[in-house]
């Protein structure tokens, strides 16, 4: 989902309505991880780091919530060399998601027909692009994952599209090897999850901007 418009959109803070953006962040959130257990449900192939996340759970024996909770902090991490600034949105992302992905998941029964399975798959791009769009625009801060892209970009010159391009398969082959589920959904994914954002991203997104801090030197 990183692109030029949404960098400038995560890491811009706004002065209005607190309360208001917080619901709306929480909300984004539970409904991003419930969109990832539905992708999970429909057996066809997942998003590159969901893939890592199925692999490594399938290594480990925790539950999906748990190892996408785990990544999301050792990610985190790897933004102090970067010099990014966390908000309340990316320590929210690293644990609300993995909750919702759990809770979801013992609610939602594996479908065997193939019908369903693609009804899951397809209901869970389009309910992951909104739900992003929901708590991006809720300009709280990045996601970890999003945050460690453009602080690569900030720190090395590269590309932004490049950029993402050599994490997200880097962690798509390593979740292979490991196990994760590789296929169809993750080619529908990439194709589709960033135009259908970009389209729900300014409805949702709160206006009212103050001038972006100075990055840390």
């Amino acid at each position: 989902m990183a692109s030029p418009r949404l960098a400038a959109l995560t890491s811009a803070p706004v002065t209005v309505a607190p309360a208001r953006r917080l619901t709306q962040l929480a909300i984004g959130l539970w409904l991003y991880g419930a969109s990832m257990a539905l992708q999970i449900r429909g057996t066809l192939g997942l998003a590159p780091w969901d893939v890592l996340h199925e692999g490594l759970t399938k290594r480990t024996g925790l539950s999906f919530g748990t190892i996408t909770v785990i990544v999301g902090a050792l990610v985190l991490l790897c933004w102090i060399p970067l010099r990014q600034r966390p908000g309340v949105g990316t320590v929210s992302n690293v644990v609300l998601i993995g909750v919702a992905v759990d809770a979801t998941l013992a609610m939602v029964p594996e479908p065997t027909a193939l019908l369903l399975r693609i009804a899951l798959l397809t209901s869970g791009i389009v309910l992951n692009a909104l739900a992003a769009a929901v708590y991006i625009g809720a300009r709280l801060g990045p996601g970890p994952r999003d945050g460690l892209t453009t602080g690569l970009c900030a720190r090395t010159g590269i590309s932004l599209r490049l950029v993402r391009t050599v994490i997200e398969v880097t962690v798509l082959l390593g979740g292979w090897l490991l196990g994760g589920t590789l296929g169809i959904g993750t080619v529908l994914y990439a194709l589709a999850i960033g135009p259908l954002t970009q389209a729900f991203l300014p409805r949702l997104t709160w206006a009212g901007v103050t001038p972006p801090a100075r990055p840390a030197s």
